[in-house]
Formats: structure tokens, C-alpha cells, sequence
């Protein structure tokens, strides 16, 4: 036997069903948006995605999975009424390309997740000020004039969250948690309507997972697999995104051979991304 393969086998045997499955969905691509959660779940939960990627790279290394696509396919997965994860800060780190290509198709009754709603005429906001987004979770708004318009006139739903409160929201999606405790809100108008749980005296709000039927990230560097770099900010909500969201779509600035990026300094691995858009 290989010996990489008696490094792995104390792990192997107890998960070796779930990595002949993996193996066997090799045409990844083929799956069903509902089989490719599930299988995503899969290798979450048993945490065996270092095992399939090895046993990928040893055995299989001649296949590849074709996951590019052109904005235009991209924007045609995004229906009406649809939930998108953006990621992004003030547009660093966003979709930009197929941000514009959603706003030119006119897409609507969207509801948005990310930090902010960006500018005007920048990342998200765009969308905003073109009427397509009913609903917005973020953290602020300050930076948009026409997200306050719109919430003040009562056309635009605005859901705000603490900033820590949202990425650890996030995160519990992605995990597969039921939610998390923080005193974050507490006393304020964050706290409407949810749960107090008191843990050795101390009170804490409950705030709840958040899934997406997308998510839409902007990375600096990424291979043809999609392992992602974000470099410096442009990293934000991105990563945790990747993992709370049924379809993930990359948008790269800067697409390399696989290889290319040292393992240690990928932030989102490819298992997590569905298609890959230049």
C-alpha cells in the first residue's frame, strides 16, 4: 500500500463508504443543486475532505471538474425572489461582474446578505438603487443614501445585525449549528422577538443560522478547481459565505494552474465551490 495511504487509514476505514461515494460523484457537476447540498453536507459533517482530496490527487489525478462559466450563465441561475449571500465590504471583495449582469437583467424581489449595501454605483448597492432587492441583513447602511430612502418610504426591508453577530450567524449556517449565544444586542432593538437564554447568570441573546439559496463571491487568486485567495479585506464575509449557501459562485480576478497556491494559504477550498466565473 501506499504510504501515503497508511498515513490515512485509521481515518480511511471509519469513513471509507463516505469516500467511495465521494469518488463516485467524481462529475460533480451533473448533480442536482439538492444532491450537491447534500453531498457538500456530507463531507462538512464527516470532516473526510482532507481524505478525499488526498485519495482525489493519488489516484485520480488526471481528472479535472470543468466548473467555468460566463456571467451571462451565471446571472441565468438567479431567479426572482431568490436569497443571495454578497460578499464584499463596501464592494472589496464582491461579484462586481455579475453583480452588473444581475442588475441588467433586471432580477427582482431579491433579498441580500452581506456586510453593507455598498455605494450607489458600487458592488450591491446597485442593485438597491435599481429597485431589485426587497430585503437587505447587513450590518449597516450608512454608506447608501438610497437604502435609507427606500427603508424610510417603507419599500425596502432592512434586517441589521452586529457585525460579529452576522459572521457568526453565517458561520452556524455553514456548520450545520442550531445558533449562537452573544450578549450582542442586548437591551436594543436587535433583541426584538428573540430568545434570552441565561447560561451561569449571565443573559444572551440567540441568534440564529442563516442560509441562502447562493452565494456570490469575488476572489483576488484561484485555481481552475476553485481554491480561493482572498488577499487582504477582499477576504470579509467571503469564506464562511462559501459554506452556507446551496450554489456558490467565484468570480476571480486571477486564475492559476492547480498547484499554484500553497494548500496552507487557500482560505476556501474547491469542494465548496460550484461554478467559477473570470
Amino acid at each position: 500500500m501506499n504510504k501515503r495511504w497508511w498515513l490515512l487509514s485509521p481515518l480511511f476505514l471509519s469513513y471509507k463508504k463516505m469516500v467511495i461515494f465521494a469518488l463516485q460523484v467524481v462529475n460533480y457537476q451533473n448533480l442536482t443543486f439538492e444532491n450537491r447540498f447534500c453531498f457538500k453536507n456530507i463531507i462538512r459533517i464527516q470532516n473526510i475532505y482532507a481524505i478525499f482530496e488526498a485519495v482525489f490527487k493519488t489516484k485520480y489525478k488526471g481528472i479535472t471538474m470543468d466548473k467555468f462559466i460566463s456571467v451571462e450563465q451565471a446571472v441565468s441561475m438567479v431567479k426572482d425572489g431568490m436569497t443571495l449571500m454578497i460578499g464584499g465590504f463596501l464592494g472589496v471583495g464582491s461579484a462586481n461582474k455579475v453583480l452588473k449582469g444581475i442588475h441588467d437583467a433586471g432580477i427582482k424581489n431579491l433579498t441580500i446578505i452581506g456586510n453593507d449595501t455598498a455605494f450607489v454605483d458600487k458592488g450591491v448597492g446597485i442593485l438597491v438603487a435599481n429597485h431589485q432587492v426587497k430585503k437587505a441583513i447587513v450590518s449597516h447602511i450608512g454608506t447608501n443614501p438610497e437604502t435609507i430612502a427606500q427603508l424610510n418610504s417603507k419599500e425596502l426591508e432592512i434586517e441589521f445585525v452586529p457585525q460579529g453577530t452576522l459572521a457568526e450567524r453565517i458561520r452556524c449556517g455553514g456548520a450545520g449549528l442550531g445558533g449562537v449565544l452573544t450578549p450582542t444586542g442586548l437591551g436594543t432593538v436587535v433583541a426584538e422577538g428573540k430568545r434570552v437564554i441565561n447560561v451561569d447568570g449571565k443573559d444572551y441573546l440567540l441568534e440564529l443560522p442563516i442560509h441562502a439559496d447562493m452565494a456570490l463571491l469575488g476572489a483576488t487568486v484561484g485555481d481552475e478547481t476553485g481554491n480561493l485567495v482572498f488577499k487582504g479585506t477582499t477576504q470579509n464575509f467571503n469564506p464562511m459565505m462559501a459554506m452556507a449557501a446551496d450554489v456558490v459562485i467565484a468570480e476571480i480576478e486571477n486564475i492559476v494552474k492547480v498547484g499554484e497556491i500553497a494548500p496552507e494559504a487557500i482560505h476556501t477550498q474547491n469542494i465548496f465551490v460550484d461554478y467559477i466565473v473570470k
